[in-house]
């Protein structure tokens, strides 16, 4: 067998930059080959099902990171609620790239993407809501209150990645996070 020419990070980064941008239905096979660095054939042969898998394996590469960077972070009983906080708001920072890069969860969740993938889209949705719940109960929040801030914190980054979008303004995503502080700090 002849090893692979791309690391799978490198080749999933690549992919999920074309997948973000262009959804699953604009997102081609050229496209995808060509951020990549492979031809088609090889991405075929890494990818048999095609667009299908790519986009399965692109939304695990994503899960897989936001499970190590943000929900271990915010799940850390050894380490003070706020630390977990402002730890898992800079791996957040870090994922959208200060709110230059599109939330592949709402980039896949239009079209064809969310008939697909809307089991992984919503066990994305609640992964994160529950983390950041158990955050809320960490710092004393009652079970609802620890819930409906949890939905706004979800609300608050996607929200702010589209709207920064929309005006071109980064800032919109920073301020967002700052916000999100505080919904913590307002205990």
């Amino acid at each position: 067998m002849r090893p692979q020419k791309i690391d799978n990070q490198t080749l999933l980064s690549g992919l999920m930059t074309v997948l973000s941008s262009k959804g699953y239905d604009g997102a081609s096979l050229n496209d995808l080959a060509s951020s990549s660095g492979l031809q088609k054939a090889s991405l075929y042969h890494r990818f048999p099902g095609g667009k299908k898998d790519i986009a399965l394996a692109v939304l695990n590469y994503v899960g897989d990171w936001i499970e190590k960077n943000i929900v271990k972070a915010l799940e850390d009983d050894s380490i003070a609620p706020i630390e977990r906080l402002h730890m898992a708001l800079e791996k957040i920072d870090d994922l959208y790239n200060g709110g230059k890069s599109t939330c592949i969860l709402r980039a896949l969740s239009m079209d064809n993407g969310m008939s697909l993938y809307s089991m992984e889209l919503k066990e994305a949705a609640q992964n994160w809501v529950d983390s950041f719940y158990q955050l809320g109960k960490a710092f004393g929040m009652s079970e609802d209150r620890a819930y409906q801030t949890a939905l706004k914190v979800l609300i608050n980054v996607q929200g702010s990645l589209v709207v920064c979008k929309m005006m071109k303004d980064n800032q919109i995503f920073k301020n967002s996070l700052v916000d999100i502080k505080k919904l913590y700090s307002d205990i």
